[in-house]
């Protein structure tokens, strides 16, 4: 039986843990060929060893245009084309307003909006007709959260970006969708559950299915988005929070 993926070049930045390491294995499972970026070469390599099935991993920052010229130009040497774009890489940092701080505030929306969109742009001049990319927002970035304004403004920006990028790449034939995933157990999120006592039973508080996500809930999700399977969907917001959103 075909695979969805079959001979797919699907990149993944931020995929050396969590949502991103996760989507990779499927993606694998499913036939393409996976590139994926981290800013560690370490964690960066344990990852390829487990999504295996001919994965590369480009080590590189997405908010550094050196690193990104260098993932698309490797790309372009193995196979000249890229079909699936999850621009993932991003990073959470709360701060209170009346404690926000300069350097903060550009960290954040550094890695969040401007090496997404660089992701992308950079990834256009090897895209056709049935290409697609997709987003990571956050439930956070429709979310009032406090202490998470600068983080979830970025999410609500990556919001925005898939609309516009929606009509931008319409008469190129690639769609545009996001992800928001709600509270998923990643490295991350164990290590903060870890140093906040009772912050566990809180989140699954907040959530109507009365448990965290996993990993995997999400990756489907992008690889439905991904597939000819949402072939009409496009410039979407699709939330993986077990009903945090909706209820």
């Amino acid at each position: 039986m075909t695979k969805r993926f079959e001979n797919k070049v699907v990149v993944i930045t931020g995929g050396s843990d969590g949502i991103g390491l996760m989507t990779a294995k499927l993606f694998a499972t499913e036939g393409a060929h996976v590139y994926i970026t981290g800013r560690q070469q370490e964690r960066l390599d344990e990852a390829v060893k487990g999504i295996g099935r001919g994965a590369v991993g480009v080590q590189g920052d997405v908010s550094n245009f050196a690193d990104l010229d260098r993932l698309y130009e490797r790309i372009q040497r193995d196979h000249g084309k890229v079909d699936v774009v999850f621009a993932n890489a991003g990073i959470s940092e709360s701060a209170p307003l009346g404690g926000i701080e300069e350097a903060h505030f550009d960290r954040v929306f550094t890695t969040n909006v401007k090496g997404l969109v660089f992701t992308v742009q950079k990834a256009l001049p090897l895209m056709k007709a049935g290409g697609t990319v997709i987003l990571t927002g956050s439930a956070s970035g429709s979310k009032g959260l406090p202490n998470l304004s600068i983080y979830s403004a970025t999410k609500a920006a990556i919001r925005s970006l898939a609309r516009t990028w929606t009509t931008d790449l319409k008469s190129q034939g690639i769609r545009v969708n996001v992800v928001s995933p709600g509270v998923i157990l990643t490295p991350a999120l164990q290590t903060y559950l870890r140093d906040n006592e009772g912050a566990e039973e809180a989140l699954k508080q907040m959530t109507p299915f009365g448990r965290l996500g996993q990993a995997d809930e999400v990756a489907k999700a992008v690889l439905f988005l991904a597939s000819n399977e949402s072939s009409f969907i496009a410039g979407e917001e699709l939330f993986v929070d077990g009903g945090f959103m909706a209820v």
